[in-house]
């Protein structure tokens, strides 16, 4: 199996080299590593341009054109993702190349993580637990799959269509939603990559009312046989983007969101 690596990138100077690092010391090489700069205004073009890897740049346009900038540039029919600000562990890729060899019919594999902030490993949760097999039902609470976990064959996008370039945030649990319909997913349970939580740039900690973007998610499969269930999950957050609005007094989102209650209760 050859493999396609996508790094999307924004302004990560102090964490890409790091990223690529983890790439390049697998215990089994990859073919093809591609960074697609979504418009940095940092040093991240003159770090990477004369470099070994397939370097992108584009003008500032979201994570999901900058992934999908990267799906269309691979030369193999297998991918694999990694954020610009996250790094593999040595034998992630030889373990789901493994997987997959022994799993011909499964065409997403992704794994458990290691989390980290300042250092101190951080606990998953119970809702954080990860999803396999058909498992949209459990995917549709939160973002279950993470990003550089995962290794996916370009049949699924031929079939679910690409990142929903529309969303700011969300992209992701979006399309995992998409492909779980549709698709059984591969889990392997070692820790294969370690995610650095908290720092300043990150998409889900500068994002306002990040709940807003899961809903238009869900939004996709109101007319699908899991509706109740979809149906269930915007109810209860859509309460809680009104929850937040009405204590800070937003009468856009207040306005907004009760009347998606309303057509809710009309269906």
């Amino acid at each position: 199996m050859k493999i396609s690596v996508v790094i999307p990138t924004f302004n990560r100077e102090a964490f890409i080299l790091k990223a690529i690092d983890s790439i390049k010391k697998q215990s089994v090489n990859v073919d093809e590593i591609i960074v697609v700069d979504d418009g940095s205004s940092d040093n991240t073009k003159s770090l990477l341009e004369n470099s070994d890897i397939k370097y992108i740049y584009q003008k500032n346009s979201g994570v999901s054109s900058a992934r999908n900038a990267g799906i269309k540039e691979a030369k193999n029919d297998w991918l694999a993702f990694l954020d610009s600000d996250d790094t593999w562990h040595e034998t992630k890729i030889e373990k789901q190349i493994e997987f997959h060899k022994q799993n011909k019919g499964i065409l997403l594999s992704h794994t458990n993580e290691l989390w980290k902030r300042n250092d101190k490993i951080i606990n998953q949760k119970k809702h954080q637990l990860k999803p396999s097999g058909f498992c949209f039902l459990q995917n549709l609470e939160a973002c279950k799959i993470g990003p550089s976990t995962v290794m996916i064959h370009k049949d699924i996008f031929s079939k679910i269509g690409l990142f929903d370039e529309n969303l700011i945030v969300c992209e992701d649990y979006d399309l995992w939603l998409r492909i779980s319909k549709e698709f059984e997913i591969g889990y392997l349970e070692e820790k294969l990559m370690t995610k650095y939580a908290g720092h300043e740039n990150q998409l889900s900690f500068t994002t306002f009312a990040i709940d807003q973007y899961r809903i238009q998610a869900l939004e996709k499969h109101l007319k699908s046989e899991h509706k109740n269930d979809v149906q269930k999950e915007l109810i209860r957050k859509i309460e809680l983007i009104l929850k937040g609005a009405r204590k800070h007094n937003n009468e856009i989102l207040i306005k907004k969101y009760e009347e998606k209650l309303t057509l809710l209760g009309n269906i």
